[in-house]
């Protein structure tokens, strides 16, 4: 049997998950675990760019292990791990830093962004994240990672950094591999403003382990097809945001009919619409909130869990740097 390939991906520890992580990232993490060899990571190191509470960032890093756990990320298919647990993800960053340029640094739109955001805290930890992102892919000499189209930009740096550092120390030979891209079928799911990306930072999410109450008291508010006034007013479902949602979480195309057809033909209206969309959204995430109440309530599994892969992760990552200290020369 060809041995599987091996891929890398990471989350922050930021808070709450919410549909768009669900849909946009984990799902597909999940989806790939039978057809790869794959590494997980809480990334908590890339978490301390902007201000935090440190008992905050250690109880956000555990709650996201379990949460991605109660998604289905699979001990004994993946490798599940917080990044500083594994000291040579840092080690190798330095060495890549060591390799990559200012100019390529400064084009990194998500610098930009970020900067924006937290004007009053630019530090050189946000400048330099893509090299510890390269460093994360590299230090398992990932043979891909999963990424959104926002996060082709930074993958590329990744390889061009690792292309330049085995160019440079490698004598024709390549010591560390350049990951490919696996662009995600992932969706990316808009708030229920109808105007921005879900995001917590706009507070336009539903989160997946809010309960269905919960879940309804955001979604009865959200915006809908401004044309719709009333119940008897006709809309188009492509000027309404819930419809988007619909068409993620619909649990048949009879459901998606029933939407098209009451929507134009003002036979339904918006609180209908939205109350069916609670039905399919609690469907799909309500056994993952299930899944959640067990993992949380045995954290010895969860510390068995992170130390296991943590230590097959160490091994990893030594391999990788015994290589990489020997072609530096300084070992």
């Amino acid at each position: 049997m060809a041995q599987k390939k091996r891929i890398f991906s990471g989350i922050q520890p930021s808070g709450d998950l919410h549909l768009g992580n669900w849909l946009g990232a984990i799902k597909n993490w999940v989806s790939l675990q039978d057809e790869y060899e794959c590494v997980y990571c809480v990334v908590d190191y890339h978490a301390i760019t902007i201000p935090y509470e440190a008992d905050d960032l250690r109880r956000r890093t555990i709650n996201a292990v379990i949460d991605l756990l109660a998604c289905g990320v699979d001990p004994d298919k993946s490798k599940l791990f917080v990044q500083s647990h594994v000291p040579q993800h840092t080690e190798l960053a330095w060495v890549l830093a060591c390799y990559t340029s200012l100019g390529d640094l400064e084009r990194m739109t998500q610098f930009k962004d970020k900067a924006s955001q937290h004007s009053q805290h630019v530090n050189a930890g946000l400048f330099t994240y893509p090299i510890l992102q390269a460093a994360d892919i590299a230090i398992y000499r990932a043979d891909a990672v999963p990424v959104g189209e926002d996060q082709l930009q930074h993958l590329e740096l990744a390889r061009e950094i690792v292309r330049r550092f085995n160019g440079r120390m490698g004598g024709g030979r390549e010591i560390l591999p350049e990951a490919q891209a696996i662009v995600r079928a992932g969706a990316r799911v808009m708030g229920l403003d109808g105007d921005a990306k879900m995001s917590k930072s706009k507070n336009n999410y539903i989160g997946i382990m809010e309960e269905k109450d919960a879940i309804w008291k955001k979604l009865a508010p959200a915006k809908t097809d401004e044309k719709r006034l009333r119940k008897t007013d006709p809309g188009n479902p492509e000027d309404c945001n819930i419809w988007s949602l619909h068409k993620l979480f619909a649990d048949s195309e009879e459901t998606l009919d029933w939407v098209r057809t009451g929507c134009t033909g003002a036979s339904i209206g918006c609180v209908d619409c939205k109350r069916r969309l609670l039905e399919n959204i609690d469907a799909e995430i309500a056994p993952i909130r299930e899944r959640r109440k067990e993992f949380a309530g045995d954290m010895p599994r969860v510390t068995k869990i992170l130390a296991d892969s943590a230590a097959w992760c160490r091994d990893e990552a030594e391999i990788t740097m015994r290589e990489v200290r020997q072609a530096l020369g300084v070992r």
